[in-house]
């Protein structure tokens, strides 16, 4: 008996080790490590899909990555604002102009803020924004095709950082410069700053048919940064907020110069009196010179249109449109809750947040309480507008995400952590450690009416012993959390491409029935499309050489090519004529000083090449496509600049 009871004792004591292991937090190897609850709240089975997307900035990449979640599995890289070789983005004819500027050819950028288009404060899924920081720009992409279709230059800019968030019906997308600059640019000492430069917020319209952009109005504000912001919605729809910082108007090391003021401030935009004023004909012309690159899915082409004039709007001139909100210090993240009612300051140099209030800032602007003026434009008592503090106890307050039942969540990147607080009360719920130095954070649509509030990722900008180790930099990393119940969970870590500096997420089922599967040949109005086989043909204009070209499972038309010579300039025309989902085709020939082309079914593009040595040089297909993959290839014969022969094609001759 006594032994029975030993041996019962033994198997209890070791079931609760094998407990305690699997749920611990006590050391490096069982923080690190999934229990079995948490590995099948992230695990999608082969076959199954996952119920979110979520559209990750690439920042430095200039692209935009979508990710399945709760897997954390990426599904694309869409390419945005650089070349990609992948696809020949920014390499094809096509899809070249996507890169024009007002400063040339501009094959780069620095990708931050995506935001999903909406209808009546609720994600839509009809298209994906997101800005350019360096050369400023806006980009808009097909959530039917994944592909960017258009991007307009931003004048009068310059890091186009608080950008690219849409009103709640996106009526506009707005954007607003994070570097003050001379307006218009002009040669002046930098010294000369404070007074001179100046800032400016731009309200994008955006056709509520087939999403073209068009800049309505530029509101030109004071030389401060703006860094960040979010449109009002709900009871403040009609206004969008953005935080500023270097108040100072400081020129030279602003890591002390712009940080000396206790509070900067929030700008709250009246849009909807500025969008009356100027349609009653005011603001003023002024001369601009900006690309506008639109992408044409029936030719599958590009165009760039250089626009000449943008209408300005001194704030002066629209009283009652702008105003100031003292906010704690240096704010970052710009954030507004679900109602519209909070608006919520993130001061990197707090360790509080800051919340006002809509309806106290409307009864401050009714009852004029005001703290003085900048540059003509009121500030509103600190304490008239004030709603509450979060005393969180955290360290360098950035981004707030909510998920619709009250409750907001914040990043704090010194302190390492997602903390979760209580809308109304102000009361901090639970916090959870970050794996290292959280910047944004996202939870599907929580910059929306209607946030759906599972999950929460984390985008940390350190990675370091997460992972496995790849030289001296790591991948950025990303962090899932469980936020069903009271107290969040860390699911799960994945790495992220480039530098997430924001995500937007989505559910599945709003995107995933309307996604392009290919492109009808019929609807292919592309001048050099091979609509069939009997169409192919080579044709030379002088030194250019046109080859109308299609591609089929296992073979091109033609693949035998002659009478191409040194010094001709080739345009491949390439139509994959598939009419079935996910049977791309690659196009490479040998000696091509641009990349590869991954065309489509139904599309038309085109590769220049220009042959510079004599001989015959053979042609191939990059994309997998059918058990006779190896055998889709073809040969060019070069010959002398100075030959003769004439111009033939073939296939299977």
């Amino acid at each position: 008996m006594k032994k029975h009871t030993y041996l019962v004792m033994g198997l209890l004591g070791f079931a609760a080790l094998l407990t305690s292991c699997g749920n611990g937090n006590q050391g490096k190897g069982s923080s690190g490590a999934l229990n079995s609850s948490n590995a099948e709240k992230v695990y999608v089975a082969p076959g199954e899909h996952d119920e979110f997307y979520a559209f990750m900035s690439g920042g430095y990449s200039g692209n935009l990555t979508v990710y399945g979640l709760p897997s954390g599995r990426m599904f694309k890289e869409i390419p945005v604002f650089s070349q990609f070789p992948t696809s020949g983005y920014g390499y094809s004819e096509e899809t070249k102009p996507m890169l024009n500027t007002s400063h040339g050819f501009v094959p780069w950028d620095d990708s931050h803020h995506p935001d999903i288009s909406q209808t009546n404060g609720e994600l839509d899924g009809r298209w994906i924004f997101i800005n350019g920081n360096n050369t400023p720009r806006i980009a808009r992409i097909s959530l039917s095709t994944f592909e960017t279709e258009e991007i307009i230059e931003v004048p009068n800019s310059a890091g186009n950082h608080s950008s690219s968030f849409v009103t709640e019906n996106t009526e506009y997308v707005v954007a607003g410069t994070r570097f003050s600059v001379p307006i218009p640019q002009r040669d002046m000492p930098i010294n000369q700053y404070k007074g001179n430069f100046q800032g400016s917020l731009s309200f994008i319209s955006v056709d509520p048919e087939h999403g073209h952009m068009d800049i309505k109005f530029q509101i030109i504000m004071p030389g401060f940064n703006y860094d960040l912001s979010h449109p009002g919605r709900g009871k403040s729809h009609g206004w969008f907020f953005f935080t500023t910082y270097n108040t100072e108007e400081a020129s030279t090391l602003q890591e002390v110069n712009s940080s000396q003021n206790d509070k900067d401030f929030i700008a709250a935009i009246n849009w909807k009196k500025v969008e009356e004023y100027v349609n009653n004909g005011g603001g003023t012309k002024m001369p601009a010179n900006y690309a506008h690159n639109v992408y044409d899915e029936s030719t599958h082409t590009a165009t760039t249109t250089m626009k000449k004039e943008v209408v300005t709007v001194n704030p002066l001139d629209v009283p009652g449109a702008v105003f100031f909100l003292p906010t704690p210090k240096s704010p970052h993240g710009c954030d507004v809750d679900p109602t519209g009612q909070y608006i919520i300051g993130n001061g990197k140099l707090s360790a509080d947040l800051t919340i006002h209030s809509f309806d106290n800032m409307i009864a401050a602007i009714e009852g004029k309480k005001f703290d003085g003026e900048a540059y003509g434009i009121p500030i509103l008592k600190f304490e008239d507008v004030l709603a509450g503090t979060v005393k969180s106890g955290g360290l360098g307050p950035l981004h707030t995400e909510f998920d619709g039942e009250g409750n907001a969540y914040t990043t704090f990147f010194i302190s390492s952590e997602v903390v979760k607080w209580k809308l109304g009360t102000w009361e901090v719920i639970d916090r959870k450690p970050t794996y290292y130095s959280v910047g944004h954070l996202m939870i599907p649509g929580g910059n929306s009416r209607k946030p759906f509030g599972k999950y929460v990722v984390a985008l940390n900008k350190i990675t370091k012993d997460r992972y496995l180790p790849v030289g001296p930099e790591m991948e950025h990393s990303a962090q899932i959390y469980d936020i069903s119940g009271d107290k969040m969970e860390l699911l799960y870590d994945f790495p992220t491409h480039g530098e997430p500096h924001y995500a937007a997420g989505i559910p599945a089922e709003l995107l995933a029935p309307k996604s392009k599967k290919f492109y009808k040949l019929a609807d292919n109005k592309h001048p050099y499309a091979t609509l069939g086989a009997a169409d192919s043909k080579v044709v030379r204009e002088g030194k250019e050489v046109h080859i109308y070209m299609s591609t089929i499972r296992s073979h091109f038309t033609p693949d035998n090519i002659e009478g191409v010579k040194v010094g001709d300039k080739v345009y491949f025309h390439i139509t994959n004529q598939e009419q079935d989902f996910d049977v791309p085709h690659g196009f490479a020939v040998i000696g091509a000083n641009n990349s590869e082309l991954l065309i489509m079914p139904g599309q038309t593009k085109t590769l220049v090449w220009e042959p510079k040595q004599v001989g015959v040089w053979p042609f191939y297909c990059t994309d997998f496509c059918s058990a006779l993959h190896q055998e889709m290839q073809g040969y060019v014969r070069v010959s002398p600049a100075n030959s003769n022969i004439e111009l033939s094609w073939s296939l299977g001759d």
